[in-house]
């Protein structure tokens, strides 16, 4: 992934997210990039992944289960982002196991991570903010993404001393004022990030990890700056649309590639088609 400026983390596995404007792809270059680089981020805007009307009932069997869950939430531009995120995700990820997204079995785990049922072959993850939406797949271990507005006020709000570690808050301090409240938010992001791939969310503290900007090969760091993880998790940060701050990490498992990722062929043949047959049963 691009840097983003002075201090950036750059050098990211996957290269940069690919915009998908519509149901229709392009998925083969989707499907490519997953081949190639064992994961793929993809990027939506929300005015064009939101249904003309977000309630219409034919979408409960696209959204599944997040159907119920969308109906409960009673802020409109919430449950919009909501359900754009989640058609987003499972049209992408339809698309690289080559199946159809209303197949797809969306399911949380405890912490809320989503995780497709099922289809254990590729790892999913899913952040949005404002107008846009990201979705990140890999088929080599666990993944998380995080998105946030490059410019959202962080910096003197006293975020440093909820989500920084005491390394961080130095090399925060020596930066000139002008620049600390961006390189805030890449840390946020790259926190947001690892800890959805570990699949703790907030429930993380993030004064007790931390890293360093401007390291070529980013890593997780204790709170005294010392290294906290290994060569099995990689990182990168990239800007999108000159808005947004978008940060990506990936755990390889060290299992190697599951090269063909295709429902029909990873699923036992019985299962998958007990699967889509009681999916298509409740179509009916």
């Amino acid at each position: 992934m691009a840097g983003i400026g002075p201090g950036g983390v750059s050098g990211g596995p996957l290269g940069r997210p690919l915009l998908i404007e519509s149901p229709d792809g392009p998925w083969e270059t989707v499907r490519r990039r997953l081949a190639e680089a064992g994961g793929v981020l993809v990027y939506g805007r929300l005015a064009d992944w939101l249904p003309p009307d977000p309630d219409d009932p034919r979408l409960r069997l696209l959204l599944g289960r997040d159907w119920a869950r969308a109906q409960r939430m009673t802020h409109r531009n919430i449950r919009s982002r909501f359900v754009a995120a989640r058609l987003l995700l499972k049209h992408a990820a339809a698309a690289v196991i080559e199946t159809r997204p209303e197949l797809l079995d969306l399911a949380y785990k405890p912490g809320g991570r989503p995780y497709l049922r099922g289809c254990d072959q590729i790892d999913v993850s899913l952040s949005h903010t404002d107008e846009l939406l990201v979705v990140g797949i890999t088929r080599r271990g666990r993944i998380g993404v995080d998105v946030e507005l490059a410019d959202r006020p962080m910096s003197g709000t006293g975020t440093e001393d909820q989500a920084c570690t005491p390394y961080e808050l130095a090399m925060l301090n020596a930066m000139a004022a002008a620049r600390r409240n961006s390189a805030l938010v890449r840390l946020w992001t790259l926190k947001e990030a690892y800890s959805k791939a570990i699949g703790q969310g907030l429930r993380f503290q993030f004064t007790e990890f931390g890293f360093r900007l401007g390291d070529p090969r980013a890593r997780v760091l204790r709170p005294d700056g010392s290294p906290g993880t290994g060569d099995e998790w990689t990182f990168g940060t990239c800007a999108v649309d000159r808005r947004y701050t978008v940060s990506v990490a990936l755990f390889d498992a060290g299992f190697g590639d599951t090269v063909d990722t295709a429902a029909g062929t990873m699923l036992d043949p019985g299962l998958f088609e007990a699967l889509t047959g009681a999916r298509r049963l409740a179509a009916a």
